[in-house]
C-alpha cells in the first residue's frame, strides 16, 4: 500500500485494541459531540496506549481553540484534523502544540480551491472528504474526478465512503499528493465499532 491508512471514528476498548493490532498509520478519535462516533472521556484514556507507531489523531468540529490544545496534550495526541469552519488563524496557533494539523474539506461541485492556498503555508495536510452538513461520516464517495482543480502541491487524505469497492479505483489513482486514504463507516458493524475482518481484507487488497 503506498498511500498511508488512516482508520477513523473508534471509540470502544476492545475494538481499539484490535485495529491497533493492524497497525494503520493513523487511528482517528471523534471529539464532537453531536457525532455518532464521539470518544468518550473514559475511553479517550486509551488513546495513550496506542502503540508509538500509530499517529493518534483528533477529530475536531468548530471547538474552542483551549479546549482542542488540552486534548492534545491529556490524551498525547500526534495529529489534529480540523473538520469545521476553522480559520487559517486557528490552525497556526494550533501548529504551536506541534501536533501534525490535517485542515478537512468538504467536496462537491461547487467547492471553491481557492481559498486552499491561505491554509497551505500554516497546515500539515488537507482532507478531502464528501460534502455534508453533518461534518463527515455521511458513507458516500464524492466525485474525485473534482480533484483535478486541487492545483498546491500539499499532501492530502482521501476520505468519505471508501469501502472494499473503491479498492480497483483507489490503485488506479495516480496523485503523488495523495498521502493517505482514510476510512470509516463503510468498515462498521455500528457507528464507532469497526469490523477487524473487512479493515484486514481492506488492507490486503490495497497491497497486491
Amino acid at each position: 500500500m503506498e498511500s498511508k491508512l488512516k482508520i477513523c471514528g473508534l471509540r470502544e476498548a476492545a475494538n481499539i485494541a484490535a485495529v491497533a493490532e493492524l497497525q494503520p498509520d493513523y487511528m482517528g478519535f471523534i471529539f464532537y459531540p453531536q457525532s455518532p462516533r464521539c470518544i468518550s472521556e473514559v475511553s479517550a484514556e486509551l488513546i495513550k496506549y496506542v502503540p508509538s507507531s500509530i499517529k493518534t489523531t483528533g477529530v475536531f468540529v468548530n471547538e474552542e481553540l483551549k479546549k482542542v490544545v488540552a486534548d492534545v496534550i491529556r490524551y498525547n495526541l500526534k495529529a489534529v484534523q480540523l473538520h469545521g469552519h476553522e480559520d487559517v488563524a486557528y490552525c497556526h496557533a494550533l501548529a504551536a502544540t506541534g501536533a501534525t494539523i490535517i485542515k478537512a474539506f468538504g467536496i462537491g461541485e461547487d467547492f471553491d480551491f481557492e481559498q486552499l492556498k491561505a491554509y497551505e503555508p500554516v497546515v500539515d495536510y488537507f482532507l478531502f472528504d464528501t460534502q455534508t452538513p453533518v461534518h463527515g461520516g455521511s458513507g458516500k464517495v464524492f466525485d474525485w474526478t473534482l480533484l483535478a482543480k486541487y492545483t498546491l502541491d500539499k499532501r492530502y487524505f482521501l476520505s468519505g465512503g471508501i469501502g472494499l469497492q473503491q479498492v480497483e479505483t483507489l490503485k488506479q489513482l495516480n496523485d503523488p499528493r495523495l498521502y493517505a486514504i482514510d476510512v470509516n463507516s463503510k468498515f462498521e458493524q455500528a457507528p464507532g465499532l469497526k469490523d477487524v475482518a473487512q479493515l484486514k481484507e481492506f488492507i490486503t487488497l490495497m497491497r497486491n
